[in-house]
């Protein structure tokens, strides 16, 4: 049985979710392997020679061939519920029951012929087992108690047996318990600490997507409050004025259309993203939010005079990348160099998690390509295999805007 494979989500706010991005994917087989994995066998190497040996009476190794296959599958369904679902989720079932009562029969049977070292291993496992679906008050006082108790049973055997063996059998129990409880709850522990982690940065890149749709909202309240109280006041003087000065009423009609043209058209500046920018700003707004989002973002910034239209609509080129790069990437890495050399500005934003092939440009980059081209400059991208680079040049002396 192998680990659920992980899929990469997106919530509503085009932030990516899941494990695959951040490299838990990864981290989610290796914990696999050393919880599940490690401990099932162990108990199938241990459990398996005594069953197989033939000095050992036919029916206890009939019992314990059947109590170990039903707890090999009830650690295995147990935890992978606990690795899928995340921290203290509610456990399958009946695999708790039946886990429990197969640890009792592979321990009952060795004990039985006294063998000590074996008959504890089945319910440390399951022990542990319980352990990690408990809150840290209950899980301390089950591994206290179960480390106490282990004592008992091979220490009475012995003791009633007689064979000399009274201190094996009443300390060898305990120390394998203890043993057995550290090594699964630990990788565990660092599984869910890393969940939260996760959870941290997945909420952090929320934000930041959160508080550039405040500042997008910040720049229209600006833009538009001055306009729209203009033109209450004045058409409200315009009906006024409308049976008592006509001539002045169409003057301030005259504005009031004046104002609400401007209003127009700097709504559809503020929607199509034709303010000026700032190159400067939107490459350091860029770092900050490709940080919140967990991806490490190198930056190489030469600072350099160019004229208005270049540092404007590169601006817009690395506002654009950084919108691509969170909605349509993988991203662990992304590169941002930007330079002037023999009088062409040249911006390159690069990452390491490109989408799946064949996946058609955005519109907003083509609209970009045609402005670029009509600047007198380029604007290309490139894939090759996950590595995605966009590439954007404009002469650096032209300072009209457009």
């Amino acid at each position: 049985m192998t680990p659920a494979r992980e899929a990469v989500r997106w919530n509503n706010d085009g932030v990516r979710t899941g494990a695959d991005e951040t490299g838990l994917a990864g981290f989610r087989r290796y914990t696999w392997w050393a919880v599940p994995g490690t401990n099932v066998g162990v108990l199938i190497l241990f459990t398996g020679e005594w069953i197989l040996d033939g000095d050992v009476p036919i029916q206890p190794r009939v019992l314990s061939a059947a109590a170990l296959a039903v707890e090999v599958a009830a650690v295995v369904a147990l935890l992978n519920a606990r690795l899928s679902a995340g921290a203290r989720p509610r456990p399958p079932a009946g695999g708790p029951a039946a886990g429990a009562l197969a640890a009792l029969v592979l321990a009952v049977c060795p004990l039985a012929v006294r063998n000590y070292g074996l008959w504890p291993i089945a319910p440390a496992i399951m022990t542990a087992v319980a352990a990690t679906y408990l809150d840290r008050r209950h899980r301390r006082r089950l591994i206290a108690g179960a480390v106490l108790a282990a004592a008992l049973p091979g220490g009475a055997v012995s003791l009633l047996s007689g064979d000399g063996d009274l201190a094996y059998a009443a300390l060898f129990p305990p120390g394998i318990t203890a043993f057995v409880v550290w090594a699964m709850l630990g990788p565990l522990w660092a599984w869910d600490i890393a969940g939260r982690l996760d959870e941290a940065r997945r909420l952090s890149a929320e934000l930041a997507v959160k508080d550039e749709r405040l500042r997008f909202a910040a720049d229209l309240h600006d833009i538009q409050g001055h306009h729209l109280q203009v033109i209450a006041l004045k058409s409200e003087l315009a009906a006024r004025l409308a049976e008592t000065d006509p001539p002045r009423a169409a003057t301030e009609m005259r504005d009031v259309r004046q104002l609400a043209a401007d209003a127009l058209r700097d709504t559809r500046a503020v929607v199509l993203g034709y303010r000026r920018t700032s190159l400067d700003d939107e490459i350091a707004n860029a770092t900050r939010i490709l940080a919140s989002a967990g991806i490490d973002a190198r930056t190489t910034a030469e600072p350099a005079a160019v004229g208005d239209t270049a540092r404007h609509l590169l601006g817009l080129v690395m506002r654009e990348a950084t919108t691509n790069l969170l909605r349509h990437s993988r991203a662990n890495r992304a590169s941002v160099d930007y330079r002037v050399t023999g009088g062409v500005a040249r911006l390159r934003v690069g990452n390491d998690g490109a989408s799946e092939p064949g996946a058609a440009p955005g519109t907003g980059l083509n609209a970009l390509a045609e402005r670029l081209r009509a600047a007198g400059g380029d604007l290309t991208w490139t894939r090759d295999a996950d590595r995605f680079e966009l590439t954007a040049s404009l002469p650096a002396g032209n300072g009209e805007g457009r």
